[in-house]
């Protein structure tokens, strides 16, 4: 089994990825990750949309599954087989940003975990990282602002949305007016920076 991270967006694939993608012959993925891969897809390979990846340890041993992003930032890195990594959201940010990815501690907060992730946030940041968050929809971004606040610390935030695609936006802000999430598919970064 092989674990394909195919970027976090549109063009993010390493050469890697595209080879290996080029040999597969069954493969396995969310909706928006397939839509990346397929140009380089072969017409012969089987391509299946996934919903249930609890299911996904039970597969072939010849199967390829993508995962969005980098499998070891947040993703499918916890299934058996080699992973190929993509260029993650976390490396798009900082680059956008200038940040050293030396300077940045990853909190997880999609799809689980938000109040850890917001502990865990606001422990980094007392310790002088910047935090690169991933976060969801449901993520209570406001509430995390106002427990930042109260460390009177002179932090920014950065809400980084859709990156890695056309309508990619990074829009920065003190902590005190911190800029408004308005798409789903988002990440932060906080701190000193």
């Amino acid at each position: 089994m092989k674990i394909i991270g195919v970027g976090c967006g549109p063009g993010l694939l390493t050469e890697q990825a595209i080879k290996e993608l080029r040999a597969a012959r069954n493969v396995y993925g969310s909706d928006r990750a397939i839509g990346i891969a397929r140009p380089f897809l072969s017409a012969s390979c089987r391509v299946k949309s996934i919903d249930d990846f609890k299911a996904l340890s039970r597969l072939p041993q010849d199967s390829v599954i993508l995962s969005t992003g980098d499998p070891m930032l947040a993703g499918l890195g916890y299934l058996q087989g080699e992973v190929i990594p993509g260029i993650s959201s976390l490396q798009i940010a900082t680059a956008r940003l200038h940040i050293p990815q030396s300077r940045v501690s990853v909190v997880v907060a999609h799809g689980r975990g938000h109040e850890k992730g917001m502990a865990d946030t606001v422990e980094e940041v007392k310790r002088g990282k910047i935090v690169f968050l991933l976060a969801d929809p449901k993520f209570d971004d406001e509430e995390l602002y106002a427990r930042l606040q109260r460390l009177g610390l002179p932090l920014q935030v950065a809400v980084c949305e859709n990156l890695g695609y056309p309508d990619e936006r990074i829009t920065v802000g003190p902590i005190a007016e911190p800029p408004v999430t308005t798409a789903d598919m988002y990440s932060l970064v906080i701190g000193n920076f």
